[in-house]
């Protein structure tokens, strides 16, 4: 049902003009279905609420319910069109009355991490782009028939969500940004462990998968011990979960993704994260585990680059250094990064390689195929480190999934499987090796991906071995011809 009312919202918001490329159908669609899961929300409080002999104070005036503006119904049940707005007055409404009302949310809300000023956050960068309110009142109609009334309802509909979130980043290279594999994420996720009580930060959150998947992991551990506390479950949803974006329709579509993975009030902040001076990261700033996939190819102005000990205009680079100032001593990371910061010979990439040996554990390089990031053609590694002690030894492993990546061979839970599984004891495999930082070029610090235990090819032969065999085989070919002519 899900999955195919978000089909026939893409095909209907197609005919629009104001809505004309992936991008838009996912926007448009965000802040409509937010909405219905608002109200949905509210609902499921007030039916709580008067369970337990309380008041429930609606977040929502009346006008602007869902129930009463966008699908008022009838005695029956049925859409009433006699009060149902549609056609010009629909989108004036929206437009004039419904986004100004939502945003000013963003002023009148207690605090930051409330689901009111989240709200108003959404509608302050948001705008309706659909221009017809006959179009606009079909997706409505659409959308009210989802049902959010069990978990496995709000499962399947941020499942479909991320799918959406894919299907945008593999429509081009605008939307990419948005999307890492999610069974990559899930590997980096297994491989930190992160527990309750700890924080999980994102400083380059995108649609917050990575966020999300660690609320699946960490939810999935509680559901499975003898912790699973009312103080526990809180710590979850308001205390453990934090991430930065830079970029408006991200942060919304981030926002969205958070909250239909079950986590009301994400604490999602709309922000360069590079606009902050590494030199004011203080304790209260720094987190347990960092997850990220920071962007990379850009380049940061003069002024951005003043925030940073290594100076560089390199994106990645810049967020690099904010991730390990951000981590706690102790803390883990695990970050995806382009193979090249290795081995590049270039003063920051030389600086940035020593600044992580010397005051982390760089303990495991993951070596990434070609073709894992759709509609990116570059070669990324995922590091993974332990602030603290410097490096004496770095695992690395090359995943080679035995097929070539695209489209249609996309990264799967069990190609990582047997890298999570061996990363617990970090052996020598045909895949995998150990070296001693001891052993590495301290002036360069080069930590290149060149796997030692490959298979050895067999070696070229000499040409006149060559022309000896082709001889060879073509008597053997003459003397097999003489004999079927002696049958004939």
């Amino acid at each position: 049902m899900f999955e195919q009312t978000f089909k026939n919202i893409d095909d209907i918001l197609f005919k629009d003009a104001g809505a004309d490329s992936e991008l838009d159908y996912i926007g448009q669609t965000s802040w409509v279905m937010f909405l219905r899961y608002l109200d949905a929300l509210e609902h499921d409080k007030k039916d709580q609420a008067e369970l337990e002999g309380e008041t429930y104070q609606h977040i929502l005036t009346p006008e602007f319910r869902w129930h009463n503006w966008a699908m008022p119904k009838d005695n029956e049940g049925e859409l009433d069109h006699h009060i149902a707005l549609t056609g010009p007055d629909l989108v004036e409404f929206v437009d004039l009355k419904l986004f100004p009302y939502l945003a000013k949310f963003k002023q009148t809300a207690d605090n930051a991490q409330t689901i009111e000023y989240k709200i108003g956050e959404i509608f302050s960068e948001l705008k309706n782009k659909i221009q017809s309110g006959y179009i606009l009142r079909e997706v409505l109609e659409l959308a009210d028939e989802l049902s959010f009334s069990t978990s496995k309802d709000k499962h399947e509909l941020s499942h479909l969500y991320e799918t959406k979130i894919k299907n945008m980043g593999n429509a081009g290279r605008n939307g990419g940004q948005y999307y890492t594999p999610r069974p990559l994420i899930r590997a980096m996720i297994a491989v930190t462990n992160p527990q309750i009580g700890e924080t999980i930060y994102d400083g380059a959150a995108g649609s917050c998968g990575f966020l999300c998947e660690s609320y699946d992991y960490m939810l999935k551990q509680l559901e499975a011990s003898d912790n699973k506390t009312t103080d526990n479950l809180k710590t979850l949803q308001n205390n453990t979960f934090y991430g930065k974006e830079k970029k408006n329709l991200a942060y919304v579509i981030g926002i969205m993704n958070m909250i239909l993975h079950g986590i009301e009030a994400p604490n999602l902040i709309h922000t360069n994260t590079l606009g902050e001076s590494i030199r004011d990261i203080q304790e209260k700033d720094r987190y347990n585990v960092i997850l990220a996939n920071p962007p990379f190819g850009g380049k940061e102005r003069k002024e951005v680059q003043q925030n940073f000990d290594i100076k560089t205009g390199e994106t990645a680079f810049l967020f690099m250094q904010h991730f390990i100032k951000s981590l706690k001593t102790g803390g883990r990371a695990a970050i995806v990064i382009k193979n090249t910061v290795l081995s590049n010979t270039d003063n920051a990439s030389v600086a940035l390689r020593k600044l992580i040996l010397e005051g982390s554990q760089l303990h495991t390089v993951l070596d990434m195929p070609s073709g894992t990031f759709l509609g990116a053609g570059v070669k990324t590694v995922v590091l993974f480190i332990t602030k603290g002690e410097p490096t004496k030894n770095i695992w690395y492993y090359q995943l080679d999934p035995g097929r070539n990546m695209g489209k249609t061979n996309p990264l799967n839970d069990k190609d990582m499987a047997e890298f999570v599984e061996l990363q617990k004891t970090m052996p020598e495999t045909e895949k995998s090796w150990n070296i001693k930082v001891a052993d590495i070029d301290e002036a360069t610090c080069d930590l290149s991906v060149k796997n030692p235990n490959l298979p050895e090819e067999a070696p070229l032969r000499e040409p006149d071995e060559i022309l000896a065999e082709m001889i060879e085989l073509d008597g053997e070919t003459a003397g097999l011809l003489e004999s079927v002519r002696g049958l004939l």
